[in-house]
């Protein structure tokens, strides 16, 4: 990982090339581009970076994984649980152990492939339950710490085996939450645990009394899951965490009626419940205008790569974006920026990024391709030429010097 000062001739989303100046993990300054001292020396721990005059973006935010999860880096397994969440989490827990999973040599796996697609921050859901305690959070805190800050992770302490139909898992959140997990998590409170009220109470008292957030697995569709929602809702309200809860998945708001959903949204935005999405092909897709409209915040993830639930995944998030963009026939130029936006830019907010643009002031991540502008690049999901983390050159196919 060199450390840059400059990244000379880049065009911030496809506008006039500029040189952006870096002062550690920041931005500084964007200047003309070739303004700089082209024939100076930089100093011997410093570089310089020749854009090319590449398309810059923000870095991708990933804003749901699971980097505890995968085979990523073994001989290839055969996909072999039953059909099903549940089915899915039977099969994982029965093979998990012989593949060493959790551990910092698989998750330092993902989180290279991620980088290389250019994801420099994410938000991780690891599994928390009584067969592994708390290791999958210490693996992936390990695999994280070897950036040395290059590569940010906010953990989501997550019960995947359910909250409530075993034993022992309450206690692991509670103490992921006392030991700085930034968001507890929840699963299908009606379809795991059969008791949606008790889930539900028992994990927003978690996060009314550590002070994180919350961020809740919901595949339940339709009216079950509407109801869940509502509940939701109501607890967000009550306990003053609102700005604090993401629904992840949440096929159930695409599902409803029009004035049921619209009202369902507006009571969301109105609480900053955000939403996170891994754009499955065989489910509606979340309602892009319909959540900008009510303010409901949206991002997106690439879910398990490589792992005992599916062999499918190459840690690509813009690849994911451009999933939702075509399952959901957005075609307009308006409306692929848009969602090039929710990739990087306004992903920021779910890894606790008040900034996370091409702007003085904002923490040094950004992704070089080779693409006319932001819509070209997501319909074409060109390679990620160079990726830069806090400062960092973290992958690199382009010319540099320095």
């Amino acid at each position: 990982m060199r450390r840059l000062d400059r990244i000379r001739n880049v065009r911030p989303w496809g506008g006039p090339a500029v040189d952006v100046v870096l002062d550690g993990d920041r931005i500084a300054a964007l200047e003309p581009a070739g303004s700089g001292p082209a024939g100076s020396e930089p100093p011997a721990d410093s570089a310089v970076l020749d854009g090319c005059g590449l398309l810059a973006l923000p870095s991708i935010v990933n804003a749901h994984a699971h980097v505890d999860k995968s085979w990523m880096g073994l001989p290839w397994q055969p996909y072999g649980a039953e059909g099903g969440t549940d089915g899915r989490i039977r099969h994982e827990r029965a093979r998990r152990d012989e593949l060493g999973i959790p551990s910092v040599e698989r998750t330092a796996a993902v989180l290279d492939a991620h980088v290389r697609h250019g994801t420099t921050a994410l938000r991780t859901h690891v599994d928390v339950d009584t067969g592994i305690g708390l290791r999958g959070i210490e693996a992936v805190r390990e695999a994280v710490a070897a950036y040395e800050g290059a590569v940010e992770a906010t953990i989501v302490a997550f019960p995947q085996d359910g909250v409530l139909r075993r034993p022992g898992v309450l206690a692991l959140l509670d103490r992921a939450g006392a030991e700085g997990a930034e968001h507890i998590g929840g699963l299908d409170p009606a379809s795991i645990d059969r008791d949606p009220v008790g889930q539900l109470d028992a994990i927003f008292d978690l996060v009314a009394r550590h002070g994180c957030g919350l961020d809740i697995h919901l595949h339940d569709a339709a009216e079950l899951g509407a109801f869940q929602l509502e509940l939701i809702v109501e607890r967000t309200q009550r306990l003053g965490v609102a700005g604090r809860v993401n629904i992840a998945h949440g096929f159930a708001i695409a599902q409803l009626p029009d004035a049921r959903r619209h009202d369902l949204l507006q009571a969301m935005g109105e609480l900053g419940i955000t939403m996170t999405t891994v754009a499955p092909l065989r489910l509606p897709q979340l309602p892009m205008a319909e959540l900008d409209a009510a303010g409901v915040g949206l991002a997106f993830g690439t879910d398990g790569i490589r792992d005992l639930w599916s062999p499918y995944g190459t840690g690509d998030t813009l690849g994911i974006a451009w999933q939702f963009a075509r399952a959901s026939s957005i075609v307009r130029d308006d409306d692929l920026a848009r969602v090039v936006e929710l990739a990087t830019r306004d992903a920021g907010a779910f890894v606790g990024r008040a900034v996370h643009d091409l702007v003085p002031g904002a923490r040094a991540d950004l992704v070089l391709l080779d693409a006319e502008h932001a819509m070209d690049a997501l319909v074409r999901v060109p390679p990620r030429l160079a990726v830069v983390g806090g400062g960092r050159l973290l992958h690199e196919a382009v010319s540099s010097s320095g």
